[in-house]
C-alpha cells in the first residue's frame, strides 16, 4: 500500500487496544475497535457525459483535457484520506463508510480497487437514486467485518413550495447485519443543501429528518434496543431544528431514553469546529448519531468509544483566500488535486475480547 505498512492478517482483522480498568487493580482489558466513518467525496463523478443524468454540471465536465487523468487523481486521493480515518487508533482502515456525492457504482469500484484500498475487501452497497444530478449514496464495509443481511432506500417526497412541482433529491440508505455477530442498522443522508438560502430550504431538511425519524421509529417498534447508526451530510447543524427538534439528538448521554439518540458532534461545534466552511463561517454538517444501546457502560457488547472530526493537516487549503478551509477538489473550472470541501467524520465502537 502507498500510504502505510501492509497489516498482518491478525492485525487487519482484530485491532485491539489496551486500556486499564477494574477497581483499584490494573488489570488490562482488551478491545475490539471499529471505526465507522461518513465522507462527502465532492463530486464522484466519472469522466463519461451520461446523457439521462444532469451529470453535466459536475466539476470534471468543466475540464476539456485529460479529463481520465484527473479522474484517476480523484479517486486516488479519495482512496488516501478513506484508507487514513482512524487508522491511528484503530491500524485498520473504517470497517464501514458511508459516502455521498457519487454518481454510481462504477466510480465505487474503481475507489475500492485503487492501491490503498484493495487490501481492505470493501463491498458495496449503492442503489441509484431519483436525484436530478444523479448523484446518490452509498455504503462501502469491509467483508472480512461486517455482513450485510438487508438494505434498502427510502424515497424523499418533497415538493417546490412555489408551482408545487416535484423536487427530485436523495433517497435514504438503511442497511442492516451482522458486526461482531450483534445487529447493527447503518442510514446514511444526504439531506437537501441550502441553495436559496437556509430558511427558504429549511422545510426541505425537515422533512428529510422526519423520513429519518421514521425509519428509526420503525426499527425500535420491532426492537426498542435497536442499534442504529445515523450518518450523513445533513445540510444543517447539530442544532437546528431538523436535527434537534425532529430527530431529538441529544447532546449529553445522560439525557438519552431508551428510544433516544446522542449526537456526539454537537459539543464539536458548540466549540466552534465545523466540517465545511462558507464566508469565513463553519457548519458542522457531517454528523453520526447512534441509538441509546451504544452508550452503556457494558462493553461486552458493542459500546461507542469515541467521535472525531477527520481534519489532518493535508486536508486543509495552506494558502490564499480559502486558507483554513478544507482543500477541495474542484476551483475555477479546474482541479485543484485536493481532496473535498467537506472533513470526514467518524466514530469509534469498541467490545471486549473475551480472555
Amino acid at each position: 500500500m502507498q500510504f502505510k505498512q501492509k497489516l498482518s492478517k491478525f492485525q487487519f482483522l482484530f485491532a485491539v487496544f489496551f486500556v486499564v480498568l477494574v477497581g483499584n487493580t490494573q488489570e488490562k482489558k482488551r478491545y475490539k475497535i471499529h471505526t465507522i466513518a461518513f465522507y462527502n467525496l465532492e463530486n464522484l463523478f466519472d469522466a463519461i457525459n451520461e446523457p439521462n443524468k444532469l451529470d453535466e454540471y459536475s466539476p470534471i465536465m468543466e475540464i476539456k483535457t485529460d479529463r481520465a487523468k484527473v479522474y484517476k487523481r480523484k479517486i486516488k486521493n479519495m482512496a488516501r484520506v478513506i484508507s487514513d480515518i482512524g487508522y491511528d487508533s484503530s491500524k485498520n482502515t473504517p470497517s464501514i463508510i458511508g459516502v455521498c456525492e457519487i454518481e454510481n457504482h462504477v466510480v465505487l469500484e474503481d475507489l475500492v480497487n485503487s492501491p490503498d484500498l484493495i487490501d481492505s475487501d470493501y463491498g458495496i452497497i449503492q442503489y441509484d437514486s431519483p436525484d436530478a444530478r444523479g448523484i446518490d449514496v452509498a455504503l462501502l464495509y469491509q467483508k472480512r467485518i461486517f455482513t450485510p443481511l438487508h438494505s434498502k432506500t427510502y424515497e424523499l417526497k418533497i415538493y417546490d413550495r412555489e408551482d408545487n412541482k416535484r423536487i427530485y433529491t436523495r433517497d435514504q440508505l438503511l442497511v442492516s447485519g451482522k458486526l461482531e455477530n450483534e445487529d447493527i442498522h447503518i442510514l446514511v443522508n444526504h439531506w437537501p443543501s441550502r441553495r436559496g438560502g437556509e430558511t427558504k430550504s429549511r422545510s426541505k431538511r425537515i422533512a428529510a429528518a422526519q423520513l429519518s425519524k421514521h425509519i428509526i421509529d420503525s426499527l425500535q417498534t420491532k426492537n426498542p434496543y435497536s442499534k442504529v447508526v445515523i450518518m450523513g451530510d445533513l445540510n444543517d447543524n447539530p442544532t437546528n431544528v431538523s436535527v434537534k427538534k425532529i430527530l431529538k439528538a441529544k447532546t449529553k448521554k445522560g439525557k438519552v431514553g431508551l428510544k433516544g439518540i446522542y449526537n456526539p458532534f454537537t459539543k464539536f461545534y458548540n466549540n466552534g469546529l465545523g466540517t465545511t466552511a462558507y464566508r469565513d463561517t463553519w457548519s458542522l454538517f457531517d454528523q453520526i448519531l447512534v441509538t441509546k444501546p451504544f452508550l452503556t457502560k457494558d462493553y461486552t457488547s458493542l459500546k461507542l468509544y469515541k467521535a472525531r472530526i477527520f481534519n489532518k493537516n493535508y486536508l486543509i487549503t495552506k494558502s490564499g483566500t480559502y486558507k483554513g478551509y478544507p482543500f477541495r477538489s474542484w476551483s475555477n473550472g479546474g482541479f485543484s488535486n485536493g481532496y473535498s470541501d467537506h472533513f470526514p467524520v467518524y466514530i469509534q465502537i469498541v467490545k471486549e475480547v473475551k480472555k
